[in-house]
């Protein structure tokens, strides 16, 4: 896969370090529009980190399932309530029978299944809707594959995310935190929030740690720390030193998403799809303040300049 990655340039080929998981984990990567799977297996209980994006639903709970080899899925956690990470959700739920434990902030969105606080329509993405059974915060430890994981705020990309670290076996489940090449889009600071200082913060906690192997949201499990820190952190502030550069990146991002979803999408259709979205809108409103059919028309070139996106002429197709 070789979606449009947060610089907005074709993701660079490498060659990376072998790493070595412990027995109990299992990773299976998923790309862009489905977040990372992280499952863990021991004789006394089975968890997942993460679930993908609702259109994956199935081939989710097929993997996992064939994993499993015939036991019960005992606990289902999600790092944050992105749609690309919690989508599987109700599948899950549906097909095994989890537990789900969820970040505490968001528990009462998801209680009362408040959309626009959980992100999807401010995002225009699906998610069906989940219950949960407990939730976990910044300072918890949580048992899972036999290691003890330290619980952590991860604020920036989102504001109630969370990361998990495990000292004994130096891994860092990162979600959107910190990426091999950058960071998930910093949203808060299209509405008005304060981002850029948070995942600033959180890249510092990140460096504080003892860490041997990062496993991302997205991309491959890397063991370059150091690199990907300084590779974010230059990110970072490439965005804070001008904060159009942000909501330019979250327009792409958003439209890249779309086209993953669909695969094709009548050019014609872009600037509504798009205008139907409400953080397209308030990047456009707060820092682009172009006319929405023209911004779309500039999303839809820079991912066809980027390598992640076709044009007939007609449909704009997705390019991987």
């Amino acid at each position: 896969m070789r979606p449009i990655p947060p610089s907005g340039l074709p993701a660079q080929p490498s060659t990376r370090p072998a790493y070595h998981l412990p027995p109990t984990m299992q990773v299976f990567e998923r790309g862009w529009l489905s977040s990372n799977n992280i499952l863990f297996i021991t004789p006394e209980a089975t968890a997942l980190v993460d679930s993908g994006y609702c259109t994956h639903a199935a081939q989710t709970v097929a993997l996992v399932a064939h994993a499993l080899g015939g036991r019960r899925l005992d606990r289902l956690v999600n790092t944050h309530l992105h749609s690309d990470h919690c989508g599987g959700n109700a599948a899950l739920q549906q097909a095994l029978a989890c537990r789900t434990t969820i970040p505490a902030a968001e528990a009462a969105a998801v209680r009362h299944w408040n959309a626009d606080a959980l992100s999807f329509a401010a995002t225009g993405q699906q998610c069906p809707r989940f219950a949960f059974d407990d939730t976990i915060d910044g300072g918890d430890l949580l048992p899972l594959g036999g290691l003890s994981w330290q619980v952590l705020g991860a604020p920036g990309h989102d504001p109630h995310a969370l990361v998990l670290y495990c000292e004994e076996a130096r891994i860092l489940i990162s979600a959107d935190a910190l990426w091999e090449n950058g960071f998930g889009v910093v949203f808060p600071e299209l509405d008005g929030a304060s981002g850029f200082a948070e995942t600033r913060a959180t890249l510092e906690l990140i460096a504080g740690l003892d860490i041997g192997l990062v496993i991302p949201g997205h991309g491959a499990p890397f063991v370059d720390v150091q690199g990907a820190l300084s590779r974010a952190r230059s990110r970072i502030d490439y965005l804070a030193a001008d904060p159009v550069r942000n909501a330019q990146n979250a327009v792409k991002v958003l439209l890249k998403f779309l086209l993953l979803e669909r695969q094709q999408i009548a050019l014609a259709q872009v600037p509504q799809l798009l205008s139907e979205i409400r953080l397209f809108r308030e990047a456009n409103r707060r820092f682009l303040q172009q006319p929405e059919d023209a911004l779309a028309a500039w999303a839809v070139a820079q991912l066809k300049r980027a390598g992640a996106a076709q044009s007939d002429g007609i449909m704009l197709i997705n390019f991987d």
